[in-house]
């Protein structure tokens, strides 16, 4: 009985120090794509090989996924490819934005991108 109690007790503690530890706020940068009609397939791989790169060449860049839409509720508006980075710091965005990569990667786009959608947030717990 005295070990269930101490396991008890334990998982309590343990519990309570996680969550007074402090949460780390993280922005959020999502971009959205949606294609130009007739995008070359091969072309759409070549941006999202670029953009995957971004984070061995961005050291502002905390997190990176991307994934294609597969939603069955069709209310993606022609948005088809999802980009989620991660930053620690609005400056850490901002350097990011303007990193020579980064504005690299842009000039990708022009010729291939009909839509593109960018939100920022801070994650909340």
């Amino acid at each position: 009985m005295k070990r269930i109690l101490g396991c008890i007790l334990a998982a309590i503690l343990i519990s309570l120090n996680v969550m007074a530890q402090p949460v780390k706020k993280e922005l959020r940068h999502v971009v959205l794509f949606g294609w130009k009609a007739g995008a070359d397939t091969a072309e759409i791989k070549r941006v999202v090989a670029a953009f995957k790169e971004l984070p061995g060449q961005i050291k502002t860049i905390k997190h990176f996924e991307w994934g294609v839409n597969n939603s069955p509720e069709n209310l993606n508006q022609g948005l088809t490819h999802c980009f989620f980075v991660t930053f620690s710091s609005e400056k850490d965005r901002d350097d990011y934005l303007v990193h020579p990569a980064h504005k690299a990667f842009t000039q990708l786009l022009p010729n291939i991108l009909e839509k593109v959608t960018v939100l920022d947030y801070w994650a909340q717990p």
